[in-house]
């Protein structure tokens, strides 16, 4: 049976110039970077070359560049870090009502300790109103932290103009952006965009699981959360991960190769992929289907199905969705923070799927998908109507 892989936004599988580049790294260039013999500097050269590969994505200096375990991590540091180092300056932090839970926990955490975090809302497509984050802005406010693509529906936030904007109502205020589904997808300019702070995953792009980076704009008043031996110029103690870190230089360079041409093969296919279960019944597509829409994500959902029941049956014919953000779907009871924010009632949102696709794709499976879907629409309906 062909497999078709269309969770994309939950993992990719790593290229096979991904795996050369980390199979060396553990099999002969193995050292510990902070090692002073030559095992140590061929390792250390290694981690150096894939800040350096990262930073030309970004257009940024490979010093700006701190490597961590993932997203997760990346966003944590961006928003406790921040925290700790600036509680002179206030108290106060904004996000959206939309946002992943490494960092809509990690808010509450904060709000536990005292501070106080105003959540934006958002409309039906999922965008946050820049006149909502001009209001919210106060002089005490210690960082607004945003995600560049929403991980369910696809929605690309308004980030240049949100930074410019927070820097205009106070040049102070801090600007973080989880980039985790935008990195690789979209060009991203952390200078022209007035980014104080970045976050990005690795296994999104094609690189390994257990990495990723934190951008940190020079001169950013930021404390660690993780203590040992201060590697990485103290902000982030511990052994680097060589391999991990080779990996993702390599997936990093790669993605951005030919940015334009790899997403404009996946804007396609998701366009392909829109229009044919538009044309089924009774779907419903969610979230934005004009410019503010990314390359790689189409949320729809199916009336009288409920989700787990179509996934399943899709995996039964090798066909591999979401239904929801991996992060939270597996034994999840609450219902999805993103689809309660753009209206969908609980019985939408139990019958809503995600396909995320990658450039691994091809035409040819998105019309197998609708074909399948086509086909077991009306039969998963029958069974399950009342």
């Amino acid at each position: 049976m062909q497999e078709i892989y269309l969770d994309n936004s939950a993992t990719t599988c790593a290229l096979p110039e991904v795996r050369e580049i980390m199979v060396r790294a553990l099999e002969s260039e193995y050292g510990n970077p902070s090692s002073m013999h030559g095992k140590g500097l061929e390792a250390e050269r290694l981690v150096r070359h894939a800040r350096e590969q990262i930073a030309a994505t970004l257009k940024v200096d490979e010093k700006e560049i701190l490597f961590t375990s993932g997203g997760t991590e990346s966003n944590n540091l961006a928003i406790m870090g921040t925290a700790a180092a600036n509680r002179r300056n206030g108290k106060h932090f904004i996000t959206s009502a939309i946002e992943h839970p490494s960092v809509e926990k990690t808010m509450e955490h904060l709000e536990s300790e005292g501070c106080e975090v105003t959540r934006l809302p958002v409309d039906r497509e999922g965008r946050i109103s820049l006149d909502d984050l001009k209001a919210a802005i106060r002089p005490d406010t210690v960082l607004v932290s945003l995600m560049m693509v929403n991980n369910e529906i696809g929605t690309i936030e308004p980030i240049e103009e949100a930074g410019t904007l927070i820097k205009q109502v106070n040049p102070g205020t801090l600007f973080h952006v989880d980039a985790v589904q935008g990195y690789g997808k979209l060009l991203i300019r952390p200078r022209r965009q007035k980014i104080d702070l970045l976050s990005v995953s690795g296994h999104k792009i094609h690189g390994p699981k257990g990495i990723g980076f934190l951008y940190i704009r020079e001169k950013t008043r930021i404390l660690p959360i993780l203590f040992g031996g201060g590697q990485q110029n103290d902000l982030r103690s511990g052994t680097e991960n060589v391999p991990g870190i080779a990996g993702l230089g390599r997936a990093a360079e790669t993605a951005y190769r030919s940015l334009e041409e790899r997403m404009g093969h996946v804007s396609r296919l998701r366009d392909c992929l829109t229009e044919g279960l538009g044309s089924l019944p009774d779907v419903t597509i969610n979230g934005p289907l004009g410019e503010h829409r990314a390359p790689q994500v189409v949320s729809a959902s199916f009336a009288g199905i409920r989700s787990e029941v179509l996934l399943h049956a899709l995996e039964a014919e090798g066909i591999f969705v979401s239904a929801g953000s991996a992060c939270a779907s597996n034994g999840q009871k609450h219902p999805s923070a993103t689809l309660t924010a753009i209206g969908l009632s609980r019985e939408q949102m139990d019958n809503t799927l995600r396909f995320s696709l990658g450039v691994l794709n091809t035409e040819e499976e998105i019309g197998k998908t609708v074909e399948t879907l086509e086909r077991l629409l009306p039969k998963l309906r029958k069974y399950t109507r009342h």
